[in-house]
């Protein structure tokens, strides 16, 4: 149970944790921490989830490892159903689940001795910007949200990227997934949907592809829980529940909108934050793209992360 794609801090202590939803699912953790950190103080603390389809060995760790020597508790996870974390059948996703999850990350570190409950934040990743915003949409206890690379995975489902999934096609899609449930309830094993980081890149594989591919199925980002398929039926549950039409909930807390320059996916941090009440900000990262900022620590912008945080847990 190792594979971290990242070296670990000299200054950093990392704890395997384990703790449930409140569905009873047990949730694979990993805690970070300064070699400093006293139980008897109170810091402020944070949430990273990683991106659809990944897991806590990769970004979120690199992101965990930096904060810890800043002076945040953090808190790593694996997502229900998917990694280390419990839940059968194996690498369902689910919108309500996903949000539970980073609700569940609060509960864990609000009953934690040395951290400030009242100064708890949440970053998300990729997907899990989405997944964080809406679940601090009706929580409270979580301060602030920064979301990295940001994805809205219900809109993508039920819309296509940037809006490309007609409505021919949308029957389609609908139609083929209510039949596989048929074959997924006869077998006893749901179908997997294809990779989203194809195995293998050549010219003829889309942009897109690449970018994900040359993360997840190379050594830079490559994790065996990581293979970016979850059963295929479970998109019809995405494409029925939109995450993310009661932004102006979280409002008077902050939200941080990080985006690469020239990320694919920019297009969804631009619409929240044009959705979003104040007090809101988007962050561009020049020269970035969407998966550098899961792991190129030369890009990503630790101390805009470090400022807004100070400034909204103080």
């Amino acid at each position: 149970m190792d594979d971290y794609i990242f070296t670990l801090s000299d200054r950093v202590v990392r704890q395997p944790v384990t703790y449930e939803n409140r569905f009873g699912i047990a949730l694979s953790g990993d805690l970070y921490v300064s070699k400093d950190f006293d139980e008897s103080g109170s810091l402020p603390a944070l949430v990273v989830g990683a991106p659809y389809g990944g897991v806590k060995e990769q970004g979120p760790g690199i992101y965990a490892n930096e904060l810890a020597q800043r002076g945040y508790v953090v808190l790593t996870f694996d997502p229900s159903y998917n990694g280390y974390s419990e839940g059968v059948p194996r690498r369902i996703s689910s919108p309500e689940l996903f949000v539970e999850d980073f609700h569940a990350g609060v509960d864990f570190l609000g009953n934690l001795e040395g951290v400030d409950r009242e100064r708890i934040g949440v970053i998300g990743i990729c997907g899990s910007g989405g997944f964080g915003l809406s679940a601090a949409q009706v929580d409270p206890r979580i301060r602030a949200v920064a979301t990295v690379s940001m994805y809205d995975i219900s809109r993508m489902h039920a819309e296509g990227f940037a809006g490309s999934l007609d409505e021919k096609t949308r029957r389609a899609n609908l139609d083929m997934m209510a039949r596989q449930r048929w074959e997924d309830a006869a077998s006893g094993r749901p179908k997997l949907s294809p990779r989203g980081s194809p195995l293998q890149i050549d010219e003829e594989t889309p942009a897109i592809g690449c970018e994900f591919g040359e993360f997840y199925s190379r050594p830079r980002g490559y994790h065996p829980n990581s293979t970016t398929q979850f059963t295929l039926s479970s998109s019809m549950a995405f494409m029925n529940f939109p995450m993310l039409d009661k932004l102006s909930w979280i409002a008077p807390r902050p939200i941080l909108l990080v985006m690469g320059e020239e990320a694919h996916s920019r297009y969804f941090s631009e619409d929240i934050y044009a959705a979003a009440a104040e007090p809101k900000e988007l962050y561009v990262v020049p020269a970035a793209n969407h998966v550098d900022l899961y792991d190129r620590t030369d890009l990503i912008p630790f101390d805009k992360l470090v400022d807004f945080f100070n400034d909204a847990l103080r």
